[in-house]
């Protein structure tokens, strides 16, 4: 059975935030040699709050598969960042589609400052997190039980994951490729995506 993706999009989220994981799970096939005769095992949808284009950072519109209260049940959220999660972490109506949706979801995950929104949500209280390496201080000021990782690229709690700035989005994508499908699968979809696979967890961007 497929796994259904949840990925939220709002005006001025961050482009590779949401699509670095899109192209992972609709690049994922559990078996390489049939690539283009079968589809992947993940159901990708892009979720919004309103039934409109939403203008990304740097202009590109993108009209969601569904909206927040039309969405289908989900397996996994991704929560991704950009200008807009600013305004989005403070949004009641994105703060309660998260919030609701966390509760049911096999894995919880966020790119970039799109953890800024989890922690809104008190998502992340008591456990290890981590945004964009700029975003570091304000998660901090904003979220004193967050305890915050300034290292890892990626940093998994449980079923709660959240990423470094922007393109780690991918290296969590292929993490929870690696959960749902096994590492053969994951490092398969990294082959295809010339991507490499991360074999270190460390923070690639220094500050």
């Amino acid at each position: 059975m497929k796994k259904r993706v949840g990925i939220v999009v709002f005006d001025d989220v961050e482009v590779l935030d949401f699509c670095g994981p899109f192209e992972v799970f609709s690049a994922t096939r559990l078996d390489e040699e049939r690539r283009w005769e079968e589809p992947s095992p993940f159901e990708i949808l892009l979720v919004a709050q309103f039934d409109r284009p939403a203008l990304t950072a740097g202009g590109m519109n993108v009209l969601p598969h569904a909206t927040f209260d039309a969405c289908p049940p989900l397996d996994i959220l991704v929560v991704p960042g950009g200008r807009g999660s600013r305004r989005e972490m403070k949004n009641d109506a994105m703060l309660s589609f998260v919030t609701s949706r966390a509760a049911g979801v096999d894995t919880l995950a966020s790119v970039c400052t799109g953890s800024l929104i989890l922690g809104s949500a008190g998502l992340l209280d008591g456990l290890r997190a981590t945004t964009h390496w700029r975003a570091l201080g304000l998660m901090r000021e904003l979220f004193p039980k967050v305890v915050v990782d300034p290292e890892s690229h990626v940093v998994e709690q449980g079923r709660v994951i959240t990423s470094a700035g922007i393109a780690a989005g991918i290296d969590m994508a292929l993490l929870v490729v690696a959960r749902c499908c096994g590492q053969t699968v994951a490092r398969s979809t990294a082959r295809h995506m010339e991507y490499p696979y991360p074999e270190s967890n460390a923070r690639r961007a220094s500050f």
